[in-house]
């Protein structure tokens, strides 16, 4: 007999108390149940339940054993949950946070063609460049750029970037190109303000040594955009990712400013809750930026 029927069949005795109530619940009969509690005492050489002609309670043994099987019983329960709900549509509202630079350059253009073939699906997508509690600030699904420091949550790699330092043809013209990681200091450099953090450049040195760039902000802004417009308008040096800088840098608005320095390689990554299973609509976005991006080389953009 299934191994698993039989031990449905004696947990559902011991919970409706008998086997009449239990062959009820079922929707089998009386002897049936009967039949796969005998054949679960067989195989296990054990006797589970002490039968009256009043009514049934469970041994010692059975009790030891109701616990565990009742335990296998709703893991299998959920397995077929979790089949059905991965397989469900997917729907309902899907909340996002994602940088602002990246969001409004790239996430945001294509987000009606995921709407048009998830019409099920409601997309909030809040443009944010510092890192948001997903579970406690209730976002489903947070993108986010370079290392991943917070193991309690999932991730995967939708695309690459780069980053390089950038700057107009006029202000290399006029103040001169820096040939090492330390004649920055002697220049404008623009930077991110929405944090601390961003004001320092962690560059990589031919060598492989990272570097540390801190010096007095010419200019600096909150915006990746804003901050890109400034170096085309040869503000200064500005270090960016290469989905912001690179339509310029091939139209020649800006170039790179040390040529032979290592290209700085960073994932963007697709971060959700951990769990058991996936929920359906947030599978369903990452699939949909990864056909998308994932293609991309780091220098593609």
């Amino acid at each position: 007999m299934d191994r698993l029927t039989e031990m449905e069949a004696f947990a559902t005795v011991v919970d409706q108390g008998g086997f009449t109530d239990a062959a009820r619940k079922m929707g089998i009969s009386k002897s049936a149940v009967s039949k796969h509690v005998s054949a679960l005492e067989a195989r296990l050489g054990a006797r589970l339940l002490n039968r009256t002609t009043r009514r049934v309670s469970p041994t010692d043994i059975g009790l030891a054993y109701y616990d565990r099987a009742r335990r296998v019983l709703n893991d299998a329960g959920e397995a077929d949950s979790l089949v059905a709900s991965m397989q469900a549509a997917p729907s309902g509202i899907l909340r996002i946070a994602v940088p602002t630079d990246f969001g409004a350059t790239h996430v945001s253009p294509v987000l009606g063609e995921f709407l048009n073939r998830y019409p099920d699906i409601s997309v909030n997508m809040v443009l944010k460049n510092r890192y948001v509690e997903l579970i406690s600030e209730g976002f489903d699904l947070a993108i986010r750029m370079g290392e991943m420091e917070d193991s309690s949550l999932r991730a995967r790699k939708i695309c690459e970037t780069t980053q390089r330092l950038i700057a107009a043809p006029s202000y290399l013209a006029q103040h001169g190109r820096p040939a090492r990681i330390d004649d920055l200091n002697d220049h404008r450099l623009l930077y991110y303000s929405h944090n601390a953090a961003s004001s320092v450049w962690k560059i990589t040195a031919p060598s492989g040594e990272v570097r540390q760039v801190r010096s007095a902000t010419w200019f600096s802004v909150n915006d990746g955009q804003s901050l890109l417009n400034a170096a085309i308008n040869g503000l200064g040096i500005a270090y960016l990712p290469s989905f912001l800088y690179a339509p310029a840098l091939r139209s020649g608005a800006v170039e790179d400013v040390i040529p032979e320095l290592p290209q700085d390689v960073q994932g963007m990554h697709a971060l959700y809750p951990s769990g058991r299973f996936t929920q359906p609509k947030v599978r369903a976005l990452i699939d949909f930026l990864v056909e998308k991006f994932a293609s991309r080389s780091a220098h593609d953009w």
